[in-house]
């Protein structure tokens, strides 16, 4: 199963208990799902979760079963229809509006005073027309409708609970978006998912673990990097001087320097400053390096 549909299968076991959000996740399905005109509501979905809760939900928010129902809840599109007259009526009337006087669908804020009937709403819309991203692979959420005055008092009612969703018009539906994984975490856990929301925390943590990581394995290769020219530099100049019989003549403190070098190629220079006795400071080696170099370069002028 997709990450999405394990949302949509944890949503699906919240208990319906109150009618008032059996209402609420009613109006947010509707007015997300397929097809909700004053002649005909049609539910299309491929979760079997989402299906076995409709028949269930319907029931407990307007006291009625579906026209049509699909025959079994097996794989594919699984489809809802009601065509009776009487019962979308009623429908209609339970979100105080009326079959033959609603030109356009839109969301009435009167019947979501209640937080808990708000959420509800944003469960239904995300049953319905809800999905989110494995966060493994990246962070995204959507909630999309074909009702583009239905999108933007959504997103009203996002904000009025704590959201700051982006916003896009695709394909002439709303698209209402997240992007960040902490506000996906946020309304995941709002909505009833509290268990899909631990799943995209702990993914952001492995990612930002295994981004330090990469960060540091990278920084550490480029000091190593660092480390390993330099060392070629000095002994390529400790050589030069040795061929040209200057190393012997070298000052002891300069002569000591090139020969622990040579024995030493690998090592940085704190590691070379702690060898010599007394120790030194990585600054006095360093210098000592350099001066190194310069004899070695003015062999060459």
């Amino acid at each position: 199963m997709s990450f999405s549909s394990n949302v949509k299968q944890e949503l699906c076991r919240q208990p319906l208990t109150k009618r008032s959000a059996a209402v609420a996740e009613a109006y947010g399905v509707l007015l997300y799902c397929n097809t909700f005109t004053p002649s005909a509501i049609r539910i299309v979905t491929e979760s079997a979760d989402f299906a076995a809760r409709l028949p269930r939900l319907f029931k407990k928010a307007f006291g009625f079963a579906f026209d049509s129902e699909p025959a079994e809840q097996g794989g594919g599109k699984l489809v809802f229809e009601i065509t009776d007259a009487a019962k979308i009526g009623k429908i209609f009337a339970a979100f105080g509006d009326h079959p033959q006087t609603s030109v356009t669908l839109h969301v009435n804020f009167g019947i979501l005073e209640e937080d808990a009937d708000r959420l509800a709403f944003l469960r239904g819309a995300f049953l319905a027309g809800g999905s989110v991203t494995d966060p493994a692979k990246r962070y995204h959420l959507e909630l999309i409708t074909s009702h583009y005055k239905v999108s933007r008092e959504t997103y009203a009612l996002l904000l009025d609970v704590g959201f700051s969703p982006k916003e896009l018009s695709r394909g002439g539906s709303g698209v209402l978006y997240f992007k960040q994984s902490n506000y996906i975490e946020d309304f995941l856990t709002a909505i009833g998912a509290q268990v899909a929301a631990m799943g995209v925390m702990e993914a952001k943590v492995e990612k930002d673990l295994r981004n330090g990581v990469n960060r540091r394995v990278n920084c550490e290769t480029a000091n190593l990097t660092k480390v390993v020219d330099a060392s070629m530099g000095q002994m390529a100049a400790i050589r030069a001087l040795e061929e040209a019989g200057e190393l012997d003549k070298l000052p002891g403190k300069l002569r000591k320097t090139a020969f622990l070098r040579k024995e030493n190629p690998e090592a940085t220079l704190q590691e070379l400053a702690a060898m010599l006795e007394p120790p030194i400071t990585k600054s006095a080696i360093n210098h000592r390096m350099r001066k190194l170099l310069e004899l070695a370069r003015a062999l060459e002028e």
